[in-house]
């Protein structure tokens, strides 16, 4: 679909293009898979998205596929070892955030699936948006907000509203291709 009209943000890249046409907008209701996103779009803080989606498959390695129980038992050891990985962002805020966000997902598990817990802010249905171009389409929302403090209050950090925001948006919490994008009416 290499002529099809597309949200200006994801470029030529093929891997950009890819992501854009096959996984940004489509609701994500597993669990495990929203740890996953949310724990990328906080690593993403201060970088471009297409440089964690470059390095995807080094955290799903170097994070056992994102499974919150191991990544809750991560040693002080482990975390040493996972920054000298360059296969993943190596800031050690955002690598020690990986056991602290496992944890507090665990927390949130003890009581209602984490699925539950966060599209609660978009009451279980995804937002349908109408942009027109993207200076439109806002950083934060008052949901993003909700969320951002529901989830720091929780225990996880690299959550502010900006980041939550744009998790939402990978998600499919909100639809925010543009009403010009032919991924718009399919989400």
């Amino acid at each position: 679909m290499s002529d099809a009209k597309r949200c200006g943000w994801c470029g030529t890249d093929p891997l950009y293009v890819a992501y854009h046409d096959e996984e940004w907008g489509v609701p994500i209701y597993d669990s495990q898979d929203l740890l996953e996103k949310l724990i990328l779009d906080g690593a993403q803080a201060g970088l471009s998205w297409i440089t964690i989606l470059r390095k995807r498959e080094g955290y799903r390695k170097a994070l056992d596929n994102f499974d919150p129980q191991k990544m809750a038992r991560y040693s002080d050891k482990k975390l040493e070892k996972l920054m000298l990985n360059p296969e993943i962002v190596r800031n050690r805020l955002k690598i020690e955030s990986v056991r602290r966000n496992a944890q507090a997902y665990l927390k949130i598990m003890e009581n209602q699936e984490f699925s539950e817990f966060l599209w609660q802010f978009v009451d279980g249905e995804p937002r349908q948006n109408k942009w027109r171009t993207l200076k439109q389409v806002p950083a934060e929302t008052k949901e993003s907000i909700a969320m951002s403090k529901a989830l720091k209050k929780a225990g996880f950090n690299f959550v502010g509203p900006t980041i939550v925001y744009a998790f939402m948006q990978a998600v499919g919490m909100v639809n925010d291709h543009l009403v010009t994008c032919f991924r718009h009416n399919e989400c």
